[in-house]
């Protein structure tokens, strides 16, 4: 396996190796004699702390004997990217990592569309990178959730035509609308659009695409169901289509629901992303949070079921 490469050049970082367990605020307040809890706090936000060469922000992350901290010795307030729409997860010379809010689209459609690429760019501009940012794949602007773009055009090039091989475990976290009976399952059939780009599914070949989608119900209400989907393949609308197929549309979908919306948002999350890192072949897994809104459902349903 090879080893994670940084663009930053040498000196830059001071290493601490870990030697017990223990919080990583608890940590750096032991060997950055001087530093004020606040100020320690103010270069973790600011992604000035690194754990075992990932950027890492939360003052709580519980630190293993073995791994290694690096604090940045430079002021990097003017690099952070500080869009409320993207906030990056992971980066390094060939590709970054992100997650993607509510509302923006994945690449521009438009002179004026807000996307995560000009988000990007603008970043890799103000953090004096010599780079782009390249799409490789798409979540739809009222998805949110994890998503990979290339950083040069070779990278690009390996992830879009090794993807299925490369990402080995990609899954989504949705709101159904109903009380799925089912716990488990696979959904396969084959999706195309009419002339008005709706996608249609059918269970015999309709010259579309074959696209099979299996779910796992993690929790339910009478009302609804948090459920997790793991494509096999990944075709335009295919949670959203494959949900209807269910008889359990995602909530929030002005396209394929009915109307049902608790969220205020289209309740599809793209919470999971494991891919081989096309350069340094490092098996690399990224998960975000489920979204509270989605959550909150669920929690009042428990309340209320435990009231006389």
């Amino acid at each position: 396996m090879k080893t994670y490469i940084y663009n930053e050049s040498q000196g830059e970082w001071n290493d601490y190796k870990v030697e017990e367990e223990k919080p990583l605020l608890d940590f750096l307040l032991g060997k950055l004699t001087g530093q004020s809890r606040s100020k320690i706090k103010a270069t973790l936000q600011g992604h000035g702390i690194r754990v075992d060469k990932r950027t890492e922000t939360q003052f709580d992350f519980m630190l293993k004997p073995g791994m290694v901290v690096s604090v940045s010795k430079t002021k990097r307030n003017k690099d952070i990217l500080t869009s409320r729409y993207v906030r990056i997860v992971y980066e390094d010379d060939y590709l970054v990592v992100v997650e993607k809010q509510v509302g923006i689209l994945s690449m521009a459609a438009g002179h004026h569309s807000l996307n995560v690429k000009t988000v990007l760019d603008e970043y890799f501009r103000r953090s004096k990178q010599r780079c782009q940012a390249h799409v490789v794949h798409r979540l739809d602007r009222d998805t949110s959730g994890l998503m990979i773009y290339a950083k040069d055009k070779q990278t690009e090039q390996l992830l879009e035509h090794a993807w299925k091989d490369i990402v080995y475990d990609r899954r989504y976290i949705a709101v159904l609308s109903g009380a799925m009976r089912e716990q488990e399952g696979t959904v396969a059939n084959w999706l195309k659009d009419n002339q008005a780009y709706f996608t249609y599914s059918s269970p015999l070949d309709n010259g579309g695409k074959y696209a099979v989608t299996h779910f796992f119900v993690v929790d339910r209400t009478p009302e609804y169901s948090l459920v997790e989907f793991k494509l096999d393949t990944g075709r335009k609308n295919q949670i959203r289509v494959h949900a209807g197929d269910l008889g359990h549309p995602v909530c929030g979908d002005p396209k394929y629901g009915n109307g049902d919306d608790p969220c205020g948002r289209l309740a599809l999350h793209a919470f999971l992303l494991c891919f081989e890192h096309p350069v340094t072949h490092e098996r690399m897994e990224f998960e975000s949070p489920i979204p509270y809104s989605f959550k909150k459902i669920f929690e009042q349903n428990k309340k209320n079921m435990k009231c006389p």
